[in-house]
């Protein structure tokens, strides 16, 4: 595993992911929403998130989480392994919600100096409500996609809690202190 893809349902825990497999594995992360959002939730426009997504790609070992159709191509053909995390939509919910309350709590940004506020939790542009919209659809769309992945010859990780996750964490370092040996 050179070139991981995380995907799943926003608030599932990709960027935390990536983080972790990153450090793990010696990686370089490339977190799309970071490249996708300009401070002032503005959208870059899209050649140029396609441009700096190619750009991070040329890494020869990286980790991407994030679920932008608008990139998928990219990132997929260039990915050896894509995991999936695929979990319950009320356990999305439950950390969504915690993490927005903590982000307005605490005025932690995201994405480039962004800051979740009680509006916009409330508002069309809710992170809360991308997800209750979304989890269906991902879950309807990925399987056959993922398919002609795996029939690719390449690697598709689907967990489905966190526990799964924890493990599947665990069997890299585990084969990765073996190799060190």
């Amino acid at each position: 595993m050179q070139r991981i893809a995380i995907i799943g349902t926003t608030g599932s825990g990709k960027t935390t992911l990536a983080a972790e497999v990153s450090r793990i594995l010696g990686s370089v992360p490339i977190e799309l929403d970071a490249l996708n959002w300009q401070p002032g939730w503005t959208l870059v426009p899209s050649d140029l998130f396609r441009h700096e997504v190619a750009k991070a790609l040329d890494a020869p070992r990286w980790v991407t989480d994030g679920n932008y159709r608008s990139v998928r191509d990219l990132v997929w053909e260039r990915a050896d392994c894509l995991v999936w995390l695929d979990y319950p939509l009320s356990l999305i919910v439950t950390r969504l919600i915690r993490r927005t309350a903590r982000r307005i709590r605490n005025s932690e940004s995201c994405c480039n100096g962004n800051q979740e506020s009680l509006r916009r939790a409330f508002s069309r542009e809710s992170i809360i409500l991308w997800a209750l919209q979304t989890h269906g659809r991902l879950r309807r769309e990925y399987p056959p996609l993922l398919r002609q992945f795996a029939d690719q010859g390449k690697t598709v990780v689907i967990h489905r809690s966190p526990q799964e996750t924890r493990a599947w964490l665990d069997e890299i370092r585990l084969a990765l202190s073996t190799i060190s040996s």
